[in-house]
């Protein structure tokens, strides 16, 4: 098998089994809306369900859960033929590409099963809040990051040679 297809396969595994046993286990040991403190006035294990994106965008919305699915399925599809049509050498960017497929798979796979997401990882400062997160959204992030980081030294490999 070739070894961006290796690093989607191996990265993929390991991110959906994360993702999805945390979000079972919150699901099962924790009451929807409950808080266990881990750091005090920094971080909180907090069951919440997000019906929308980022920050509860479009999450009123008839038509929220059609987008997401679709949108989340445009997102596999890209990836996947970006993943095809990289360069044997392009292991970050191969790792990058991987983080955001998985993560995009596991909040489909929340939206097609429950309708919405589970978020449980809480970071804040006292009572100043950023939106609870989980894995996959963690990966998507990290994904992003790597990417550009990716993309910053390809352009000044280009610009070298």
């Amino acid at each position: 098998m070739d070894k961006r297809y290796q690093i989607l396969a191996g990265v993929s595994a390991l991110v959906l089994f994360l993702d999805q046993l945390t979000k079972v286990f919150i699901d099962q040991a924790m009451p929807l809306h409950s808080t266990i403190t881990v750091i005090r006035n920094f971080f909180n294990i907090s069951y919440v369900r997000n019906k929308g994106a980022a920050f509860g965008i479009l999450a009123n919305s008839a038509y929220r859960l059609p987008f997401f699915i679709l949108i989340s399925l445009i997102a596999v599809v890209v990836i996947c033929i970006a993943i095809r049509k990289l360069r044997p050498d392009q292991t970050l960017a191969a790792v990058s590409l991987s983080l955001i497929f998985s993560g995009a798979l596991g909040n489909l796979i929340d939206r097609i099963r429950l309708g919405e997401v589970i978020d449980f990882l809480d970071a804040h400062w006292y009572e100043h809040h950023w939106p609870a997160f989980n894995i996959a959204d963690s990966a998507i992030c990290v994904g992003v990051f790597l990417l550009a980081l990716d993309m910053y030294f390809e352009e000044k490999r280009k610009t070298k040679g």
